[in-house]
């Protein structure tokens, strides 16, 4: 199903204006021969998202926001006149699934990506996954319909596309263990009693990865990596207590997987998205993704350490919504993106943002996740009870 990259793959591109997708853009513009950009969406840059579309010439460009859709059409009009233009829902489904595309590379940030996602995977799609929302909240849901579908499934995390190297052609035969390398974010050494004072400039300054502010905010929690041991648990089948974390500041390693026969596999390679998102579109081939080669000479050194859960309770949070087997997963992610937003606003304090999780963990009901309306009622409750509880810390 992965196919040949000499066949020529043509891309769906959800979420161009973001890390991940600026990442993809670099790959394919290195590539004009092997890939083309057929749509294109972004939440609400219309100057970005039209100068992409000036570049490209997509067929589709699609904005989040239906409120800046006459704003893109305007801006198309003389830069990528043939462009169709939509918003909302319905431009990011056709998006997702337009007539044509192989390839989908869904990078839309947070809850908003599963409907687009899931509607790529339906629709069986070659899809390159790095909204790990989709698979944190509807992991049942969504995995059922890859079988169903046929759809090829390809991690686009770097912790993820790593496990997915090391595995190889054996698939998960003989693996005892998977491991997810965290850098431990910029407050790795920070003293505890000093985290109370920290802004949002400061949580969002990564000392490695260069990413958006609600990410790079999840870095600083370890959140992101507490979100990535649900994603590996749906993508590779493998339980709870097979999953682990390590602390690597360098971010050389990006995961490890250890097998039975006491082999232990890792990739590593310079903390660069465009590594994992070349791989992705080109696999099963290889390209040039435009990343320096590795100096392990000049590194001299990796360390690694086991992550402090008081330092960290966010790994913890989200271990035990995983343990569930319920609708936790989806209350969990729920209830940090409005807990994340609100800090990033100047309304929460950075401590409480796990703290407030905690909260709503403990309130809300949860129920059956193999149902996609049990799903999304369960992120409409974490909401809810999450907006209470900033808005009880506030008035406190």
């Amino acid at each position: 199903m992965a196919g040949r990259v000499n066949e020529s793959r043509v891309v769906s591109l959800l979420g161009a204006t973001g890390s991940v997708g600026r990442s993809t853009l670099d790959v394919i513009e290195r590539h004009p021969e092997r890939f083309s950009l057929a749509a294109v969406t972004a939440r609400s840059s219309v100057g970005e998202l039209a100068a992409i579309c000036a570049r490209h010439r997509p067929r589709l460009a699609a904005i989040a926001d239906p409120a800046r859709e006459a704003e893109l059409t305007e801006a198309l009009r003389h830069q990528s006149p043939d462009t169709r233009v939509m918003s909302g829902e319905a431009g990011l489904a056709e998006a997702a699934t337009l007539d044509g595309v192989d390839t989908v590379m869904a990078a839309i940030v947070g809850a908003a990506g599963l409907a687009p996602t899931l509607a790529a995977v339906r629709a069986g799609r070659r899809v390159l996954l790095a909204n790990k929302e989709a698979l944190v909240m509807a992991g049942d849901v969504f995995m059922d319909a890859v079988r169903r579908s046929g759809a090829f499934l390809m991690p686009i995390d770097s912790e993820h596309n790593a496990v997915f190297q090391c595995l190889g052609a054996g698939g998960g035969a003989g693996v005892a263990r998977i491991v997810l390398t965290a850098s431990g974010g910029p407050f790795l050494r920070r003293d505890l009693d000093d985290l109370d004072a920290v802004t949002p400039d400061e949580a969002c300054a990564h000392p490695i990865w260069d990413m958006g502010r609600k990410i790079s905010v999840d870095s600083a929690t370890l959140m992101n990596k507490g979100l990535e041991l649900i994603e590996a648990h749906w993508l590779f089948g493998v339980a709870s207590e097979r999953l682990d974390v390590v602390i690597h500041p360098q971010s050389i390693v990006h995961s490890l997987v250890h097998y039975t026969d006491g082999s232990v596999l890792a990739q590593l390679g310079n903390p660069d998205m465009r590594v994992p998102v070349a791989h992705a579109l080109a696999h099963p081939e290889r390209v040039e993704s435009g990343v320096r080669p590795l100096d392990l000479a000049a590194l001299g050194s990796l360390e690694f350490e086991s992550p402090d859960l008081q330092r960290f309770p966010c790994l913890r949070l989200a271990r035990e919504a995983l343990e569930s087997e319920r609708t936790a997963p989806a209350v969990l992610n729920a209830a940090n993106e409005e807990a994340v937003a609100a800090f990033l606003a100047g309304r929460l304090r950075f401590p409480e943002i796990p703290a407030v999780i905690g909260e709503v963990l403990e309130r809300c009901e949860t129920w059956d996740a193999s149902d996609l309306d049990a799903v999304m009622a369960a992120d409409a409750a974490g909401r809810r009870l999450a907006t209470e509880r900033i808005g009880a810390r506030g008035r406190g």
